[in-house]
């Protein structure tokens, strides 16, 4: 069928290939759509290796567009000075804050970035702030993002301040969401807590059901770190 590319074909692909790069650059250059600067950033950090050029396209796109899920990347690029920006924890953070404000994507992986950076105090110079944190958990764990949840439920069972008191039904809640979403220690810790009796009444049955639930997750798990290996 015409318009299949033959990717057996190395010239073929290559073409293809080299399309894609111009239809993209076209779509965030003449076309000012944020969208397709996000695409011509993957395009060059994925096909071409080119990480410079991608970090100069999300830099645009973050700061000139307000693309959510470029600033997130763009703050990925900072956390470690890839594709030449400066490698710095203050500007990945307000990526990062961007990227949570803007409701895209990615969203609730950057509000899950600052939580951890405000949660650990890496941004503020200054003690840990897990009251600070617990925002950022909470949007990205609304959003469906399993280790906010879990990180929420930790917070609840060490119970640092007034602000944010030790409260086991709490607890219990998070790590329930967690498991929900396929996070294994959030089934395992509430396991224990309805086995215990710990946040709730003590429900030998739903013990156990987490507990399987965990087992499974594991046993998922392992079986794609085994397939990644091959």
């Amino acid at each position: 069928m015409a318009g299949l590319v033959n990717f057996k074909d190395e010239n073929e692909v290559k073409e293809f290939l080299d399309n894609l790069g111009i239809e993209y650059s076209y779509q965030c250059h003449k076309e000012n759509d944020p969208e397709g600067c996000l695409r011509l950033a993957e395009y060059l950090e994925g096909v071409k290796k080119n990480f410079d050029s991608a970090a100069r396209v999300l830099q645009h796109n973050c700061e000139t567009n307000g693309h959510g899920d470029s600033c997130f990347k763009l703050g990925t690029y900072h956390i470690t000075g890839k594709g030449g920006v400066p490698e710095c924890l203050k500007t990945a953070y307000s990526c990062f804050m961007r990227s949570c404000s803007s409701g895209g994507k990615k969203s609730m992986n950057a509000c899950h970035s600052v939580g951890l950076m405000v949660h650990d105090g890496r941004v503020t110079e200054g003690a840990p702030d897990p009251v600070g944190a617990r925002q950022y958990y909470e949007k990205a764990c609304a959003d469906g993002f399993a280790p906010s949840c879990f990180n929420l439920s930790a917070l609840f069972i060490e119970g640092s301040s007034k602000e944010l008191p030790k409260d086991m039904t709490q607890a219990l809640k998070y790590a329930n969401r967690a498991c929900e979403l396929g996070h294994v220690w959030g089934c395992v810790n509430a396991s224990r807590m309805y086995k215990v009796g710990d946040g709730t009444e003590k429900d030998e049955k739903k013990a156990a059901e987490l507990k399987n639930r965990a087992m499974q997750l594991q046993g998922l798990l392992h079986e794609r770190q085994l397939k990644f290996g091959e």
